[in-house]
Order: C-alpha cells, then sequence, then structure tokens
C-alpha cells in the first residue's frame, strides 16, 4: 500500500495534518517504510495499549510495540514516556499493533511523578489548549500561569505551541465574581490571552469558544478535577456523554470523573481532548518563561543593571521598580521567580539523564528511534 491508496476524507474529519497527502515526502517516505500499514490517530491510551480512530465515531484496540511496554528507563534501549504515542498521536498500524509514530506537530508535557527524570504527554497535534478553571474556590491565578508555561512549550519544531485560551466556567453559580477574576488576569490578558466567562451548562454560552473549533481542528481541556471539563465537553457535543459529578461544598474539590484521557469529534468537525485533573504541573526544563504568559515581566528583566539580577534587592533592578510603579503585579512576579527556579532545576535534571543516556549508548550505535522497526 502505498501514500496514494489511502482514502484521506475520514482522516480529516478527525484533525489529519498533512495537507496534500500523497504529494508529501515525509509521509510518503513512512507509507513506503511500512509497506501495508495504515494511518490512524490515537484515540485513548491505556496500561495495557491504545484505541485508535480512522474517522469520527470509531474505535479499535490495537497492542503497542513490544519496546514501549518495558520500563521507561534512559539506557539505551529504553523508550522514554514522552517518546511514546499518546492521546491525539498519529501513528501507523497494521490492525493489531502499532508499527510507528508519525512526526508530531505539538505536544503538551509535564514532568512525570517519581524519583528518576521523566516526560509524559498529556496531549499530542493540539491547535488550542483551554485551560478550564472555575469561579469558585477553584480559581487559582497562579495555577493558571503554570498551565501557560507547560502550553508554552508545547512547540514541536518550526510549529508554535498550542493557542491558550482560559475558560472560567460556573459563570451562574451564586457569588461566582467574574470580573474579579478578569481583573485578577488583567496580567495574562495583557499578553495577548483569551480569557472568556460562561456557563459551561449553557450551550448558547459555550457556542463563543466556536472560533478556536473549526473543522479540522484540535483542542485540549486541562484544569483541576470539578472544574467543569466534562460539563464542557457535554456541551459542545450536545448531549450527556461524558460523567459529571458534584464538587464538594467546602473546597469546591471534584472526583476523577474522567478516568483516562480521550479524543472526541465534535458536530463542528474540530476534536476535543478530554483530560483527567492533573494535581502536579512540574516544567519539563524545556519551556521559556516569557511563552507562559510572563513576556512582560522578561521585557522589564532585561533592563536590569546586572545580566544575573536576582530581582529581589539588587540595585538596578527593573522589575522591583515595575513592581513600585505598578506596572507589574508582584504576586506576579513571585511566581514568575518560583517557576524560572522550577525550569532551571528541570532543565539540569534534563541535561543529566540525556548525558547518562548518551554514555549508556554502545560505540556507533545510533540513536533509538521511538515506534520503528
Amino acid at each position: 500500500m502505498t501514500a496514494a491508496d489511502f482514502d484521506y476524507a475520514p482522516l480529516r474529519r478527525i484533525g489529519w495534518p498533512w495537507a496534500g497527502a500523497a504529494e508529501d515526502p515525509r509521509w510518503r517516505a513512512l507509507a513506503a517504510a511500512h509497506p501495508g500499514a495504515r494511518p490512524a490517530r490515537v484515540s485513548e491510551q491505556h496500561r495495557t495499549g491504545y484505541v485508535l480512530a480512522d474517522a469520527p465515531d470509531t474505535g479499535f484496540r490495537v497492542e503497542s510495540p513490544p519496546e514501549w511496554q518495558r520500563r521507561p528507563v534512559f539506557t539505551a534501549d529504553g523508550v522514554p514516556l514522552h517518546e511514546r504515542a499518546a492521546v491525539g498521536d498519529w501513528v501507523l498500524h497494521d490492525g493489531r499493533r502499532i508499527l510507528a509514530l508519525l512526526p508530531r506537530r505539538s505536544a503538551i508535557k509535564r514532568a512525570a511523578a517519581g524519583e528518576h527524570y521523566q516526560q509524559q504527554v498529556i496531549a499530542a497535534n493540539v491547535d488550542t489548549a483551554f485551560v478550564v478553571c472555575g469561579l469558585d474556590a477553584d480559581f487559582n491565578p497562579r495555577r493558571i500561569e503554570r498551565y501557560l508555561l507547560l502550553i508554552g512549550g508545547g512547540g514541536s519544531g518550526p510549529t508554535a505551541a498550542p493557542q491558550p485560551v482560559i475558560v472560567l466556567t460556573k459563570a451562574d453559580r451564586d457569588g461566582a465574581d467574574a470580573e474579579a477574576a478578569l481583573a485578577a488576569l488583567a496580567g495574562l490578558r495583557a499578553q495577548g490571552v483569551p480569557v472568556l466567562s460562561l456557563n459551561a451548562r449553557d450551550p448558547e454560552a459555550v457556542a463563543a469558544l466556536a472560533p478556536w473549533l473549526a473543522a479540522g481542528c484540535t483542542a485540549v481541556l486541562v484544569g483541576s478535577s470539578g472544574a467543569g471539563k466534562s460539563t464542557l465537553t457535554n456541551s459542545l457535543l450536545g448531549e450527556l456523554r461524558m460523567k459529571t459529578a458534584q464538587v464538594r461544598e467546602h473546597d469546591s474539590r471534584g472526583r476523577h470523573t474522567t478516568t483516562h484521557r480521550a479524543l472526541i469529534a465534535l458536530p463542528s468537525g474540530a476534536c476535543l481532548i478530554d483530560t483527567p485533573g492533573m494535581r502536579e504541573l512540574k516544567p519539563t526544563g524545556e519551556e521559556e518563561l516569557a511563552d507562559g504568559g510572563f513576556g512582560d515581566i522578561e521585557a522589564l528583566a532585561a533592563q536590569c543593571r546586572f545580566n544575573d539580577c536576582a530581582h529581589h534587592n539588587e540595585p538596578g533592578c527593573a522589575v522591583r521598580a515595575g513592581i513600585a510603579a505598578g506596572e507589574v503585579e508582584a504576586a506576579r512576579v513571585g511566581h514568575y521567580l518560583k517557576l524560572r527556579d522550577e525550569v532551571a532545576g528541570a532543565a539540569g535534571r534534563l541535561a543529566a539523564r540525556l548525558a547518562q543516556k548518551s554514555q549508556a549508548r554502545p560505540p556507533g550505535r545510533p540513536p533509538h528511534r521511538s515506534g520503528r522497526r
């Protein structure tokens, strides 16, 4: 089977990224390397395998390659977690097993929990990331900034990172203060990050997301448990497909009604990836702080008298002067400094792991290529 033999129409309805695929040399080479293999998109990821889709509202189970089933350590033969397929990825398969992972346009990642440095892919090949936050005790500007940092690091090669959009849900609740929330996010809004306040149960209100959900586009929902991601998904679908649950009244914490990441085809022709709530949002070390909504603070930092200014009590610190002048919020600067240190620490751990992997590889042996045979 060659690149010209596929029916690309159903694939385009679930976000197929290659326009004129049959003529694209990258795709032709991949198809030629795996005769008889077929393309599909990962719609679900489980411990024992994957569910793939090759058209809207389809799904079939396949196994992962044997090398993906081994412990993900940084050795010559190990395949790190982030080099394995995730929801949103495109793969080649033979109907039973994944044969190859196709190049990504984008990948939102976080540092995985555990003793050893690893990266975990939250969603792949997405155009927009909706950061969902409730207008109750769930509202937390600092957590939103952390999400934006991870999203900003999601570009792959020359491809831009996904567009972040902050979605404030539960605007219909008693006590919801949308104006105060918008004021608290003024620094992010000034950086060009869209912020919307809406009732996730109201289809007419949810229609405000339509500009980012055109046919062929893919969006991901990220946010805490109970923030309203599944409710938002149901409103976009026009049916009660996703399970929802009440949050606790005293702290607005929700239960994990979404237990795994899933890619869903929307009536608009877009695809939506719903994700479980995440409590740990650690940077990978590949992020740029300016991409996380801190471009204004980075611009001030460039004006400091000393290049190594820590922005604490140094003379000639333009960042501290900006706080005094009301140009930037002190709380945002404090979080910026915290994230700066976290990114630097993660970058050091990443460099150490890459060096360890390079030393473990036998002389003359090329790097392992994930998902290839």
